[in-house]
């Protein structure tokens, strides 16, 4: 491409909003019109106006008839291209890449990526009983399909059963599994969470956008109390994505040529290097192991490789549970203390639910003008399943790197290993491959679930009842990690088998 459409990020707008009373709280519709307009402000004024690709991020806190319509009157704008995006805390990041791509191509001019959400107004409304006089929501057009029949539709229907299929009781498998494979026992395991997590708020102490600017220690994140209970086996609440938030952002992306002509200077602008995209498997008992994920190995080592020696000034990992950046780090080769955000991440910033990218990518471009060269935003979604990297810069590359598709599948499928078949109703000895334990709203053990291999070589998953306080306390040890043990599985209900130490 030429220099003159070289795509680049010109502006970036953000809100948080804390309303004192439920009813003064703004309605997710307006939050985006806000950050969108904030965006404006940021690349000069008047580039709104010019907008003729609408990106609106999947929001689930409330339900809109035409939503890239409805944003569209609210600004003024008549965008030729406007879509509605559908679910993954990655999506952000690919809609920006494909705005660079058509950008770079010619197609349009300007491009607008925006998303919000008000769950915290929707959850205080629901609690007290308030009707909130938001837009009416649509009868006559269905819900989305909700996230219980998203899961039966994808999940294997034992781990639906089991309890093991919502975000926090799922990533804990990959939180053990990890663990064990780096050789740490689970207290050392707990104290790297913590650390980080300690520094990711670090970051948000200072950020005016996050919902929660304070800085915590490592003991605050990891150690259980009455208001950092136990969630999922070895996630506290604190460790864990916070969705109550309102907030919005928006970001615009032009070429040069355009910015130019526009009157937005040279340092204002940043530039859409590349990036990368991969996913795993949608039902995580069909993968081969949980102690790393391919699809987001390849997709940091291409972000290194496009950057060559070159170091990222700056980072945003995706942080929805610590196995995510944990493992991130680890492939991009970076130190134990390295700092993994611009936000504050997912627990402090805020998870407005698939939104926090655009954030990220916001964050990012206000580092980038301040004088850092290379940024890595690093989304991903669902069950450690959908990986995307996008790669900014205050300087324009030496050559493009945005190709027609930043996929990186076909590599990360030659890397996958054959996996294990599912047995269900397994009986006999098995080993543990990895495990969580679930708790109630009071941190009591509601049980175990374990995923074993059994002595065929195939794979399972098992129920801890609660009142076996013996492979409970094997499994909790903070000093021995129980990855490999050997179990007895035996006939459950609902042919799901117990499982329990042998002894």
């Amino acid at each position: 491409m030429s220099d003159g459409i070289t795509p680049v990020i010109v502006g970036v707008g953000e809100i948080t909003d804390r309303p004192e009373t439920v009813t003064d709280g703004l309605e997710p519709l307006a939050l985006m019109a806000k950050a969108l307009e904030r965006a404006d402000q940021d690349a000069g004024g008047g580039l709104l106006r010019f907008v003729d690709s609408l990106d609106v991020v999947n929001l689930m806190s409330w339900r809109y008839s035409d939503i890239t319509r409805q944003l569209s009157d609210r600004l003024g704008i008549e965008p030729r291209r406007a879509t509605y995006g559908k679910v993954g805390g990655e999506s952000p990041l690919r809609y920006l890449y494909e705005a660079a791509l058509r950008i770079a191509r010619g197609e349009i001019k300007v491009a607008a990526i925006v998303g919000a959400e008000a769950q915290h107004t929707v959850k205080r409304a629901q609690k007290h009983g308030t009707v909130l006089h938001w837009t009416p929501q649509p009868y006559h057009v269905p819900s989305a399909p909700s996230w219980e029949t998203y899961l039966e539709r994808v999940l294997n229907p034992v781990a639906v059963h089991l309890g093991a299929a919502r975000p926090v009781t799922v990533y804990p498998f990959y939180e053990v599994a990890t663990a064990a494979h780096w050789r740490q026992v689970p207290r050392e395991a707990l104290e790297e969470a913590g650390d980080l997590w300690a520094r990711y708020s670090t970051v948000a102490a200072t950020n005016p956008g996050a919902w929660i600017r304070r800085r915590f220690t490592r003991e605050e994140i990891i150690v259980p109390t009455l208001d950092n209970r136990l969630i999922a086996w070895p996630y506290t609440k604190l460790m864990t994505a916070n969705p109550t938030v309102n907030q919005g952002a928006g970001v615009l992306v032009t070429s040069v040529t355009f910015a130019k002509e526009a009157g937005i200077p040279g340092e204002r602008m940043v530039h859409i290097w590349g990036g990368a995209a991969a996913t795993e498997p949608p039902d995580y008992v069909d993968r081969d192991c949980f102690y790393e994920s391919h699809a987001q190995n390849v997709v940091l080592e291409t972000a290194r490789s496009v950057v060559g020696d070159a170091p990222f000034d700056a980072l945003e990992l995706y942080s929805c549970f610590p196995c995510v950046p944990k493992m991130a780090r680890r492939t991009l080769g970076l130190g134990a203390d390295f700092t993994p955000s611009v936000t504050g991440g997912l627990t402090f910033f805020g998870a407005p639910l698939n939104n926090h990218m655009t954030h990220a990518a916001c964050a990012m471009v206000h580092r980038l003008r301040e004088g850092v060269r290379l940024g890595l935003l690093y989304g991903q979604g669902e069950f450690v399943t959908k990986h995307r990297s996008l790669i900014l810069s205050s300087e324009p590359p030496e050559r493009s790197f945005l190709g027609r598709d930043a996929s990186v599948q076909e590599e990360a499928d030659r890397r996958r290993r054959p996996v294990p078949p599912f047995r269900a109703g397994a009986s006999g000895t098995a080993s543990i491959e990895t495990f969580t334990v679930l708790y109630d709203g009071h941190a009591s053990v509601r049980h175990g679930v374990v995923i074993a291999r059994t002595a065929d070589g195939g794979r399972t998953l098992a129920f801890v009842p609660a009142s076996d306080e013996r492979t409970l306390d094997t499994l909790l040890s903070l000093e021995q990690s129980p990855v490999g043990a050997d179990g007895e599985l035996r006939p459950g209900t609902n042919g799901i088998p117990f499982w329990r130490m042998l002894a």
